[in-house]
Formats: structure tokens, sequence, C-alpha cells
């Protein structure tokens, strides 16, 4: 007997009905994980509560880190001073011999004034470098343990425009210590070491003593404080807070395709970023020929430097995004060195010249700064996170090897092939900084259509990205 005809709509009801619950389910598990994140990022305690946590980190470690970083920028870019003043003269320098001193310092200063010759000076900037290469990485995750992800790029703006003001402030220094006549010393240069040297190792005593090792150990905050401190960081920047070091786990940042994006900026960085750190004396004297003014040229364009970035580090912190503000510096890199590598009547085109330095300065600051937030804000795994920047920063200034070495002295005074190659290093920092950030905008917007939700970086909590882009949750902090 054939089977009753049962009608169309009775037909299909099955199919629908797990259509519709499939349809459901989706949508409660979308709806789900939108509560659910909420939930977590959702304050604790009020927005009053979390500024004045801010304003006692503030003032209790940021003034302490930015002189300290003051003094590590003198100490590393004094040479170029000392330069001016015929250091290489005075020491019988071979010809090259003062690349090969500049250069040193990146390979892994009271004693400095000490040295008679090449091998002494070539000694001491070796065993500089090597105990000061960690101090700017470890800096950097030292505030990302009090910081959330937003407020990162300002503070170690703040921080790091102590450089330019140590770069200004080296030029104004130089000059008043190079009126100095004593008999105590053979040449006006010494002084500069013993001066700038003695200063780093006794602030250095009284840091040792002030800096709390985290948060949880800040005498200066109460119980509440410190649970609130806690909290932020553990919703917006770390997935495990104050997490036990392991070396095995830290080093899985380097499985990710991600991370040598951003060391290629970091490589592209460091030339333009240390040329104009250590031979921004000896471009300036391109247009100023007398010892004392050049090093007084070179103080306009490094304040400009750390105003510009303060200017981009806000306004990333604001806007919530890192890439757009690194490119622009790259641009500004790029178009400062071009401009003063193509000026070939220097009379007629002194101002214009003298402008392209402020663009040097303008360009090379703020990605800096912008770069080591940008990977910071991306890796919620502090063991890898402390890894990618310990290798990252030290990256950069392993540049410092080529900048000291196409800045030649047969160049002089224009150093065109330098700054060229150097302009080059800028233009492939832009392009590459980007295509990474281009990606990530994709991928952000791939993974929100896989899961049919509109989430960004800023809600979803760290605590739940400890595997980084594993983790379906997970979207790039642009």
């Amino acid at each position: 007997m054939a089977d009753p005809v049962l009608p169309p709509d009775s037909r299909n009801q099955p199919a629908n009905d797990d259509a519709a619950s499939c349809i459901k389910k989706v949508a409660d598990d979308a709806e789900s994980s939108r509560e659910n994140v909420a939930e977590e990022t959702a304050h604790i305690v009020d927005a009053a509560a979390e500024r004045a946590l801010c304003r006692k980190f503030d003032f209790r470690l940021l003034p302490i880190l930015a002189v300290m970083y003051l003094f590590n920028a003198l100490d590393k870019g004094n040479l170029g001073n000392a330069q001016t003043a015929g250091l290489s003269e005075d020491l019988n320098f071979a010809p090259g011999q003062y690349n090969l001193i500049v250069g040193i310092f990146f390979v892994p200063y009271v004693l400095t004034a000490a040295t008679r010759n090449f091998s002494g000076i070539f000694a001491l900037r070796f065993f500089l470098g090597a105990v000061e290469s960690a101090f700017f990485p470890l800096v950097i995750f030292y505030l990302t343990t009090f910081y959330r992800r937003s407020e990162l790029a300002r503070r170690l703006a703040i921080f790091y425009a102590a450089s330019n003001i140590a770069n200004a402030f080296s030029g104004l220094l130089a000059f008043g210590v190079f009126q100095i006549k004593s008999h105590l010393v053979d040449h006006p240069w010494r002084w500069l070491f013993i001066i700038e040297g003695a200063l780093t190792v006794l602030f250095s005593i009284f840091v040792f003593f002030h800096l709390p090792k985290s948060a949880a150990e800040a005498t200066f905050l109460n119980e509440d404080e410190k649970a609130l401190a806690y909290h932020r960081i553990h919703v917006d920047s770390s997935s495990v807070v104050n997490e036990t070091f392991n070396l095995k786990e830290s080093l899985k940042i380097f499985k990710r395709p991600s991370t040598y994006g951003f060391l290629l900026i970091e490589i592209a960085l460091g030339v333009p970023l240390q040329s104009v750190s250590l031979f921004l004396p000896q471009i300036v004297q391109r247009i100023v020929k007398d010892t004392v003014r050049v090093n007084l040229y070179t103080v306009a364009p490094n304040i400009t430097g750390a105003v510009s970035l303060l200017i981009l580090a806000f306004s990333s912190d604001l806007l919530r995004i890192r890439f757009p503000f690194i490119c622009l510096g790259f641009a500004l890199t790029f178009t400062g060195f071009i401009i003063y590598a193509a000026i070939s009547d220097l009379e007629r085109q002194i101002k214009l010249a003298y402008y392209a330095t402020f663009m040097m300065t303008w360009g090379t600051s703020a990605p800096s700064v912008l770069l080591s937030t940008w990977y910071n804000n991306n890796v919620a795994h502090e063991g890898q996170r402390l890894a990618l920047t310990s290798v990252g920063v030290p990256l950069a200034n392993l540049m410092g090897l080529v900048a000291s070495n196409v800045f030649r002295e047969q160049d002089k005074p224009k150093y065109e092939p330098a700054l060229i190659t150097t302009a080059s290093f800028g233009g492939f920092g832009f392009l590459v900084a980007a295509c990474l950030g281009l990606y990530m905008a994709f991928d952000n917007r791939r993974r929100n259509r896989r899961q049919g939700v509109k989430l960004s970086a800023r809600d979803v909590p760290t605590s739940r990205l400890r595997d980084g882009p594993k983790v379906d949750d997970f979207r790039w902090f642009l």
C-alpha cells in the first residue's frame, strides 16, 4: 500500500526545526560570548578609582624611569658631542676607528674619561653596551605590569621622550663642559664622561631602593588598590599576572609568523633611530661649522622630536590603534633624510636643510615607542612578551652597527651614501608596518564573520588569550 502523502509543510517541518534550532544556538552562543566578554572586562571599581591609581603609578614610576633613560641616552650619545670637540684627533684615531667605537656599543662611562688610546675606549664602550643593553626592553615589560594596553603608549612616550631631551640636553651640557678650563684634565671632553658617568652611577643606587618590583609589592598602595591593579592587568594586559618565567614556554612566541613581521620592523627602525641618535651632530655640522654652535643646533630638532613623539603616542592611545602612526613616523624619517641628501646648494637651501633635520627626529622617536607597544599589546603571555621585547629592542640597537659604519669619514660633510641608506631602511619599515597592520585588520574581520559577532581587541579580556591567535576570540590590537 502506498505511503500516505504528507502535506509539504508537514514534510519539511523537522528540517525547518533543526535549522531554526541551529540558528538559535549560534545566536545564543554569540550572545553568551558577548555577555561573558562584557562581564569579564567590566570595571569592578569605578573609573575614578582607576584614574587615581594611574596617577599614583605616573608620579611614582615615570619620573624615575625617565631620568634613568635620560642618563642612559647621555651615556650612549655623548661620544658624538666629544667627537665634535676633537676626540679622534686627541687620541690619534686612525681612519674608521671612531666608527668602530660607536658600533661596539651595540654588540652586547666615568672610566671612559681615563682612556688614553683607541684600545681603551673600544673596550670600555663594549662593556658599557653589554650592561646597558637590557635596560629599555625591561622597562617596557615592567610598565606592561602596571598599565592597561590602551594606557601604555603615552606612558612609554613620556619615558622615551627623556631620550630626546637627553639628546638636546647633551648638546647644552657639552657646550657648557667644553668651556671648562682646568689643569686637572688634558682635554675638555674628558669632563663630559666624568660628569655624566658619575651622575648615572649615583642615581642608580637611589633607584634600586625606590622602585617596586610589582604592584603587589608597592608600599604606596593599600590592599584595595593592589586588588584593582591586579584586576586591570588580568583583563587588559596579561593572561596570568606575575607569572613565573618559563624559558621553554616563552620561546614559543617565535613560532608565530607575526613575530617576524615585528622583528623586521625593528630592523628597519634601528638604522634611522641610531643614525639620528649618534650622528645628528655630524649631520648638522654640514650646516654649522663652529663646534660650539653645532651642539646648540641639535637642541631644537631633539626637543620637537620629543613633542612629536608625545602627540603621536597620545593620539594612538586615544584611538587605540598603532600601525598608522608607526607608518607616519617612517614616512617622516624617509622624507627628512631624502630631502637632506638631495640638497646640493647648501647656501641657498640652508633653511630647508635644517628643517630636514627636524623631520628626522620627528620620524624616529614615535615608531620606536609605538612598535614596542604594538607587539606587547598583542602578546598576553608575560614570558613570551618579555622574550619578544628582549629580542626586538636589542635587534634595533644592533642596527647601530650599520649606522656607525655608513657614516664614513670620507663622505663628510654631506654623508650622502649614509643618508640614502638610512632613508631606504625608513621606506622599508613603512611598507612592512603597513602590510602587517592591514593583515591584522583583515584577520579581525575574518574572525568576526566566522563567529557571527563584532568584537575588537578591547572587547576580549587578556585572561583568555594565553595562546594568542590560536584562540577563537583573539583579536589583533591594531
